[in-house]
């Protein structure tokens, strides 16, 4: 399909669930673009995990009451969220591994609750992996208004996120509030993975907060240009994604999440300072080729790690 067609199906009123569709992955892939900066600094990609399987029961109760998707797993995933900080204070079980307790634990329970619902089978799967059908004209209100929230807390924020995401014991001296500096990360991971479940679903979500923000690291030194660049490449591979999942019928969460993965091993391989093949490149022009016509120079015996008995 081409770039023509599809925007012409983008503005055809029998596909309205489309433009829906890509408005609401750009915005999602934005937002966990600047969210994800975080995690990737404080190396809380593990949270992340358990924050996008923690929302899992809250969504599946708003299913089966017929509630509000995004208000059932953002009610979850703060009270995990919470749990998790809480019960991490207790220095005798270390972190991930509480993390990981509440990751299965919260994942369990959500299963047992859909399967309760009617029509278990494609519910299950439609959370898992996400769908563009079905998007009512409310969530797009929600997603905005939320993204805006979450934009809003991150620019009040953003100095004390980062003392803490590079130094939690300097941030304790200089008299900030870690703990709950934690719990409104938490809580903005949260709201940053919920209003990407529709799309991406709950297995693929960990990928728009890591991928976009990882390859924004490989190709930057400046957190500013980071923070600019993650959600940059988050929201053009969500678009670029879109677009080839519609052209080629594939499933649209995991044809964006290999349009960020294609992004991160192209920085991998090709970023100007820190690419593999760019380093090697640089390096092997420092070097020079060898100047075969100048004598090498004789060995320095007194350095010699080991030298013959006449030098003994």
């Amino acid at each position: 399909m081409s770039i023509t067609d599809f925007l012409t199906d983008l503005f055809n009123p029998d596909l309205a669930f489309l433009p829906k569709a890509l408005a609401i992955a750009v915005m999602s892939s934005i937002v966990c673009g600047v969210v994800g900066c975080y995690v990737v600094l404080r190396g809380m990609a593990f949270i992340g995990d358990a924050v996008a399987h923690a929302v899992f029961p809250g969504v599946a109760v708003a299913f089966v009451l017929q509630g509000s998707l995004v208000l059932g797993g953002a009610v979850a995933g703060v009270a995990t969220a919470l749990l998790i900080a809480i019960f991490s204070q207790n220095r005798r079980v270390k972190e991930d591994s509480i993390i990981g307790v509440f990751l299965v634990g919260a994942f369990a329970l959500g299963i047992v609750i859909i399967s309760q619902a009617p029509g278990y089978a494609g519910s299950l799967q439609q959370f898992l992996f996400g769908s563009i059908t079905g998007i009512p004209d409310r969530d797009l209100y929600v997603v905005g208004g939320t993204g805006l929230v979450i934009l809003g807390l991150v620019l009040a924020l953003h100095k004390e996120f980062v003392s803490v995401c590079l130094d939690r014991e300097m941030s304790r001296a200089m008299g900030l509030p870690v703990f709950w500096l934690d719990i409104v990360l938490y809580v903005l991971v949260t709201l940053a993975v919920v209003i990407s479940l529709q799309t991406i679903g709950t297995i693929l979500v960990l990928a728009l907060l890591i991928t976009p923000a990882a390859a924004a690291r490989l190709l930057t030194d400046r957190l500013g240009v980071m923070m600019l660049l993650a959600p940059t490449i988050g929201g053009t591979s969500a678009l670029v994604g879109l677009y080839l999942s519609w052209s080629y019928d594939t499933p649209v969460g995991g044809t964006i999440v290999l349009a960020t993965t294609t992004v991160f091993l192209a920085a991998w391989l090709l970023a100007p300072r820190h690419g593999l093949l760019t380093t090697r490149w640089r390096r092997a022009n420092e070097q020079g080729p060898a100047d075969l016509t100048r004598p090498a120079p004789p060995p320095d015996l007194a350095h010699s790690p080991d030298p013959s008995p006449a030098v003994r």
